[in-house]
Parts: structure tokens; sequence; C-alpha cells
């Protein structure tokens, strides 16, 4: 983790602009009882799980990643989470959750985690759109949880400079298109599993 913040802040010194502050937020949200939608390889739903037994186990189950575009550049978070803590993901991952017996569509998870991770409203941001998703499985070599998931990338744009809610990130990154798929970037060394397969659906 120490080193991932130190190849963050040589990036930034290089020119991409990088704001890695850390704030010491008690983590709520992560122990709220959540169950997810558990999938096939093609995305089917055929069960319901803990969220945390789901990691644990490493279960199959249904997860998006969000990427905003803020004058043509993408929005990275620098992760703060129990399951690949430290890394850098695209503006945030999560899951559809049930409310009761409901699953929470795609729009409904894309706006509540905009809400919940960047202080952003329905209206601050132009546009949603599914540009599919990828299959991938993944332990995580630094807690007891692993990621195993048919996650969807929801790609959205904003007007807005993006202010993180430093309870689950130690701080954000603006990076263009073009220096995000660059394999020489620094910066892959520190992505989570899922972000380059996601880079190949932006």
């Amino acid at each position: 983790d120490y080193i991932r913040r130190i190849i963050g802040l040589l990036w930034c010194l290089a020119g991409e602009l990088s704001i890695a502050l850390c704030y010491n937020i008690p983590m709520h949200y992560y122990d709220l009882k959540q169950d997810l939608a558990l999938v096939d390889k093609k995305d089917n739903i055929v069960g319901r799980i803990d969220k945390w037994e789901a990691h644990k186990k490493g279960l199959l189950h249904r997860a998006f990643t969000i990427a905003l575009i803020y004058k043509d550049q993408i929005v990275l978070q620098h992760r703060r989470h129990p399951v690949f803590d430290g890394y850098y993901d695209l503006t945030c991952s999560s899951h559809p959750v049930y409310i009761g017996d409901i699953l929470q569509t795609f729009e409904q998870g894309f706006y509540t985690t905009l809400k919940r991770e960047w202080n952003l409203d329905e209206g601050n941001i132009q546009k949603m759109e599914d540009k599919g998703s990828v299959y991938y499985q993944a332990k995580d070599p630094n807690s007891i949880y692993g990621e195993h998931e048919i996650c969807h990338l929801l790609v959205g744009e904003i007007s807005l400079f993006p202010s993180p809610n430093y309870e689950f990130a130690y701080g954000f990154s603006l990076v263009s298109k073009k220096s995000l798929l660059d394999k020489k970037n620094p910066l892959r060394g520190s992505f989570a599993p899922w972000v380059p397969l996601l880079l190949d659906l932006l």
C-alpha cells in the first residue's frame, strides 16, 4: 500500500492531477447487512447471498464499476475498502443489493453509489450508459476476501469537479483515456484486478 501511494505521488509530479488525502473516518457502511445476487456465468440470477459470505467463499455474484468522465478525463478512485484496499479503481465499484425482496437495478445502484462515495446527485450526472460486462475472479492477497463477479461497466459524464467521500477513498486522480490505456503508465501496476478488463469496454 505504501509503494502504491508513492507511485501515485510520483505520477502526480509527472503532470497528472492527483489528490491523495487520508482521513480516519469509520466505515460504517461496510457493517451493514446486505444481500447480493448470485449469478451464473451468463449473469442469470440463481440465488441471493450475504455480501461478505460471497466474498469469503468466492461465489459468483453480480457487480458493477462506474467510470465518470470529467472534461474528457476519467475519474479514478484510490480505493479504501476491506477488499483490495489501496488499489486504484475506476470511479468506484459496488453491487446491486436486495431491498426487501427486490434487487436494485443498475441505474438505482449507479446513483446510490455515486451519492454515497462521491456526493453526487442524479442531477449532477448528464447520462448513464451500460457498456457491457466482464467475468473475472481474483483473490485479495492482503485480506480473507476475494472477488468473483460478473461486473458491468456503467459510464457517466459530469461537469462538476469531483469530490470524494473519504470514508471510501484515500484520494483520487483525473486521467486522460489515452494515459489510462497506456501500458507504460506506472499506475497500471496498482489497478484493482477488474480494471484492466473493463478498460477494453471504455
